[in-house]
C-alpha cells in the first residue's frame, strides 16, 4: 500500500520525539479548562434568536419601548367550577398580579390586569360617557360588588383578552426588559421562570387552576429538559463503550478513544467560557455532536493501529485471503505502529475535521445570534479535536502494550480466512451494472427527496411550542389560554405611520387604517383585529345613544378629537404625537402557513391601500420624505410597516431561516469540496465524496416533511453538522482506495481491500453514533428527540452513501484512471 507523504512522517517524528510534554500540555490544558467549566453560565436571551437587521426587527426595536415587544409573559387564573366572581377568586388575582408586578426584569408599566390602573372601562350614560379603572377603588366583596366589576369589564372590552370569554378566569400580562431595570444586569430567564413556578405553586390548588405562558417560561421549561440531556450523554457514553469494546476486545483500546472524545468536550466548553460565551439551553446538543465526531475519527485511528500493529498496515481477511502467513509478518511496536498510524490518517483526518470546522463556520454568515453562537461552539469542538484526536490519541497508544497480542491477531487473522459475504456485497457496488442501478437509483431518490422537500414548512409546522412535547404542561397551557381568551396569544402588529396628530386632524389617514383593518381582518387566519379606527368609531356611536349608524368615522376634526380624548398610550393603540397606530392582528396560530397568509396579504394590502395627500396642514416643515403641504401629493403620507407581536418576530425569523437555507448549504459544501480539492487534487474524485452528501442532505429535508418538522432556528444547522460529521466517512474510503489504486490494484480489488481494512469501522461508527442519538427519542423535550431521529438518520445513510454509492460514482467517474488487474 501506498507510504504517507514526507511532510506526514517528518511530522510524526517530530511529534513524537517530545511524548511526555505534549503529554503534559494536554494534561494541562484539560485542568485549566475544567476550572473555565466549571464557571460555564447557561445563556438564555430572548434578542438572540432575532434576525435583528430584518426588515420587520428594525420596526420592532423602534417600536419595543412604545407598543411593547414580543417578550411577554401571561399567568392565567382559572376556576375550576367556571364562575370568577368569588372573594376567593379577586383576592388570588389580585395576589398574582402584584407578584408578576415585582418580578425582576418586567416591564412595570406594562403590567395589566383587572387589578392594574392602566385597565379602564368607558360607557353611555344619559350625560355622555362616564368611565373608571375596572376594580373601583371602594371596591368591597358583595354580590351588587360584582355585578357592578361585571358590567365595567364588558364595558372595558377586556372580554377575552384580559377575562375569559365565559368569565371562567382572568389572567395578568406583562412584557420583559432584556435588562433589569433596577440592577441592569442581562434578564436570567430561568430565574423568571422559577418565580412563576412559584406562583403556579402558591396559588393552584382548591379549585383553581394557574397557567402560565411567555419566552421566559419556554426557557425556564426546555433548560429543565435540557438537564436530562447529561442523562442521555451519559447513556450514549456507555452505549459506545460496550460497542467499542466489542469492536475492539481490548480495554485500552476502548477506554482511550473515550477519553480523548471527553477530553475534546472538556477543553470545547472550557473555551467557550473562557471567551467570555455561555452555552444556550438550544445549543445543549452541541457538546454531544463533538463527542460523537470524537469517537468516530478515533474509532478510524484505533482500527489504523491495530492493523500497522498486528499485521502492517494491512487487513487481517486481505492477508489471510491473499494466502500470506502470519509469521512472515512481524508484530511492532505501539510507538512505531502510532507513528505510522499518525502519518497516514495525517491528511484524511485533518482534511476531515478541517472541513468540519470551516463548514460550521460558515453558518456565522447567519446574521441570527444564537445561529451564530452554535457555529462558534461546533467550530471549537472540532478544533479541538483535531488535536485530540489526531495527536493525543496516538500518542497515548503509543504507550499501550497489548496482553498476549500473538493471540489476538491469530483468532483475527483466523476470522479473515472466513468469508465476508456481506463485504462481498457491498463490495459488488463497484462492478459496471450494479453500479450503474445504484447511480439510478440515486438519481430517482434525489429526484423524490427534492419533491418531498418542497412541502417542508419554514417555521413551526404544528400548533404550541414544538420545542416541548404536545403534552406538555406549557403546550396544555397556552392551548387553554387560547381556548378561554378569544385574541388568543399569537400577535402581529402592523404599525401605521404618518405625521404627528393625523389621528385627530385626517379623515383619510384614519379611513385607510380602517379599510386596512377591515381587510386584514377577513383574512383567513386572523382571528380579531384591534385599531384607533376600530376604537373611535365605537366611540362615536356611544356620543350618539349607541346608535350603530353612527358608528362611522366623523370627518369633523373636533369630533374625532372628542371621541380620541380619552384614549391614552397605554392602550397600546397610538404613540404621544399619534404619528404612530399599531393595528393589531390576534392570529389563530402562528404556523408557517398561517404566518405567510397573514405578511403576504399585509404586503398586498399596503400597496393597494395609501393616502396620496393630507387633508390637513400639520406643524412643522417636514417629516422624512412626507410633504407637508395641505393639499399636496407626498410620497408617503401613510405607510403600514411589518411588523412586532410575537407573529411578527416569527415571520422575520421564518424569512431570515428560508433565505439562509440554500447559502448555508452552498457554504458548507463549498468548504469540503476546495478542501477535498486541495488533498485530493481531482475533480471527479470530489464529486464521489460530497454527490452522496447531498442525496442525504435533501433525504433529511424530505423526513422533516414527512414528520412535520419546520426548518427553523433550532433546526436549521442541523442537516450542516450532520453533513459534516458524514463526509467523514467518505473521505476516510476514498483515501484508502485512491491509495490501494496507485499500488496498482483495479478498482473492485481496491474497493474491497478498502472495506476490509477500513469499511468495520465505518459501519461501527455510524451505527454506533445513531444508537447513541437514538436514546433521544425518550427525551422530554420535542426538539431533542426530532433531532435524534435527524442525526440517526444522517448518520446511517452517510454512512450507506459512503459505502454504496461512491464506488458506484468511481465505478462511473474514475474507471478510466484504474490499473491493470494486477
Amino acid at each position: 500500500m501506498s507510504e504517507s507523504s514526507p511532510f506526514s512522517r517528518r511530522a510524526a517524528d517530530a511529534i513524537f520525539s517530545i511524548r511526555p510534554l505534549v503529554l503534559l500540555i494536554f494534561a494541562i490544558g484539560t485542568v485549566v479548562m475544567m476550572f473555565f467549566l466549571a464557571q460555564l453560565r447557561v445563556d438564555a436571551g430572548f434578542l438572540k434568536q432575532l434576525p435583528l437587521e430584518h426588515e420587520y426587527m428594525q420596526t420592532f426595536m423602534e417600536y419595543e419601548r412604545e407598543f411593547g415587544g414580543a417578550n411577554r409573559i401571561m399567568v392565567a387564573l382559572m376556576a375550576e367550577d367556571g364562575e370568577m366572581f368569588t372573594d376567593e377568586f379577586f383576592e388570588r388575582i389580585e395576589e398574582i398580579s402584584n407578584r408578576v408586578f415585582f418580578i425582576p426584569g418586567v416591564d412595570r408599566a406594562s403590567v395589566r390586569s383587572i387589578f392594574t390602573p392602566n385597565v379602564r372601562f368607558v360607557e353611555i350614560v344619559e350625560d355622555g360617557f362616564a368611565g373608571g379603572n375596572v376594580i373601583p377603588a371602594d371596591f368591597s366583596p358583595s354580590p351588587e360588588a360584582f355585578e357592578r366589576v361585571r358590567s365595567n369589564i364588558v364595558a372595558s372590552g377586556e372580554v377575552g383578552r384580559l377575562v375569559a370569554e365565559d368569565f371562567s378566569g382572568a389572567l395578568v400580562s406583562a412584557n420583559l426588559l432584556e435588562q433589569d431595570a433596577g440592577s441592569g444586569e442581562s434578564l436570567d430567564y430561568q430565574d423568571v421562570a422559577r418565580q412563576l413556578e412559584e406562583i403556579r405553586e402558591d396559588f393552584e390548588g382548591e379549585g383553581y387552576t394557574v397557567h402560565i405562558i411567555g419566552f421566559a417560561k419556554i426557557v425556564g421549561d426546555i433548560a429543565d429538559g435540557a438537564r436530562g440531556v447529561v442523562v442521555y450523554f451519559g447513556v450514549a457514553f456507555v452505549i459506545t463503550a460496550l460497542l467499542l469494546f466489542f469492536y475492539s476486545r481490548s480495554v485500552w483500546l476502548t477506554v482511550l478513544p473515550l477519553v480523548c472524545s471527553v477530553t475534546a468536550v472538556i477543553w470545547q466548553l472550557g473555551l467557550l467560557s473562557l471567551l467570555g460565551f455561555g452555552i444556550d439551553p438550544m445549543n445543549i446538543l452541541t457538546p454531544f455532536l463533538v463527542f460523537a465526531i470524537g469517537v468516530s475519527h478515533g474509532v478510524q485511528m484505533i482500527s489504523g493501529w491495530n492493523a500497522e500493529k498486528l499485521f502492517g498496515g494491512n487487513s487481517p481477511v486481505g492477508l489471510a485471503q491473499d494466502g500470506h502467513r502470519l509469521e512472515d509478518i512481524k508484530v511492532i511496536s505501539s510507538l512505531d505502529a502510532s507513528k505510522r498510524t499518525f502519518a497516514r490518517l495525517l491528511a484524511p483526518g485533518s482534511i476531515a475535521l478541517i472541513s468540519d470546522t470551516i463548514g460550521f463556520l460558515t453558518i456565522l454568515l447567519i446574521n441570527i445570534r444564537i445561529i451564530q453562537e452554535l457555529a462558534i461552539t461546533a467550530s471549537i469542538g472540532v478544533a479541538v479535536i483535531i488535536f485530540t484526536n489526531l495527536v493525543l490519541l496516538p500518542i497515548l497508544l503509543s504507550y499501550v502494550r497489548l496482553r498476549n497480542p500473538e493471540a489476538f491477531r491469530e483468532r483475527q487473522y483466523e476470522n479473515g480466512r472466513k468469508t465476508g459475504v456481506i463485504w462481498l456485497m457491498i463490495a459488488s457496488f463497484t462492478r459496471p451494472r450494479v453500479a450503474t442501478i445504484a447511480v439510478l437509483v440515486g438519481a430517482g431518490l434525489f429526484a423524490f427527496a427534492w419533491i418531498k422537500s418542497q412541502d417542508m414548512q419554514i417555521g413551526d409546522s404544528q400548533p404550541g411550542v414544538p420545542e416541548l412535547r404536545p403534552d406538555a404542561r406549557y403546550n396544555q397551557d397556552a392551548e387553554l389560554i387560547s381556548d378561554r381568551f378569544s385574541l388568543g396569544t399569537d400577535l402581529i402588529s402592523i404599525i401605521a405611520e404618518t405625521v404627528p396628530g393625523a389621528c385627530t386632524e385626517s379623515y383619510a389617514v384614519m379611513d385607510a387604517i380602517d379599510r386596512f383593518s377591515w381587510r386584514m381582518a377577513n383574512v383567513e387566519g386572523v382571528q380579531q383585529v384591534v385599531s384607533l379606527p376600530m376604537v373611535a368609531k365605537t366611540v362615536n356611536a356611544g356620543w350618539n345613544e349607541g346608535n350603530l349608524r353612527w358608528k362611522v368615522l366623523p370627518r369633523n376634526a373636533f369630533i374625532m378629537r372628542q371621541n380620541l380624548q380619552n384614549i391614552e398610550t397605554s392602550t397600546g393603540l397610538l404613540n404621544e404625537d399619534c404619528s404612530a397606530m399599531p393595528i393589531m392582528l390576534f392570529t389563530t396560530d402562528h404556523k408557517a402557513e398561517t404566518i405567510i397568509r397573514v405578511v403576504r396579504a399585509v404586503r398586498e394590502l399596503r400597496e393597494e391601500i395609501f393616502v396620496e395627500q393630507l387633508d390637513f396642514q400639520p406643524a412643522g416643515d417636514v417629516v422624512d420624505d412626507l410633504v407637508m403641504q395641505e393639499g399636496e401629493p407626498c410620497e408617503e403620507c401613510l405607510r403600514f410597516r411589518l411588523a412586532t407581536g410575537n407573529v411578527g418576530v416569527m415571520a422575520a425569523t421564518n424569512e431570515e431561516v428560508e433565505a439562509a437555507q440554500l447559502p448555508m448549504l452552498l457554504y458548507v459544501y463549498s468548504a469540503i469540496i476546495i478542501l477535498c480539492l486541495l488533498t485530493f487534487r481531482t475533480v471527479l474524485g470530489t464529486a464521489c465524496i460530497v454527490l452522496p452528501l447531498v442525496l442525504v442532505s435533501y433525504m433529511a429535508y424530505a423526513l422533516m416533511a414527512y414528520m412535520g418538522i419546520g426548518l427553523k432556528v433550532n433546526t436549521l444547522p442541523v442537516v450542516a453538522l450532520g453533513v459534516g460529521i458524514g463526509v467523514d466517512y467518505g473521505i476516510y474510503i476514498f483515501s484508502r482506495m485512491r491509495a490501494f489504486m496507485q499500488d496498482g490494484y483495479d478498482l473492485d480489488e481496491a474497493y474491497l481491500r478498502t472495506l476490509r481494512l477500513t469499511g468495520k469501522a465505518v459501519f461501527f461508527t455510524a451505527i454506533t453514533l445513531a444508537v447513541g442519538v437514538g436514546t433521544w427519542l425518550f427525551s422530554a423535550l420535542q426538539f431533542q428527540a426530532d433531532m435524534g431521529v435527524l442525526l440517526a438518520f444522517m448518520f446511517i445513510f452517510n454512512m450507506v452513501g459512503a459505502m454504496l454509492l461512491l464506488p458506484a460514482l468511481a465505478r462511473m467517474l474514475l474507471a478510466w484512471k484504474e490499473p491493470a488487474a494486477r
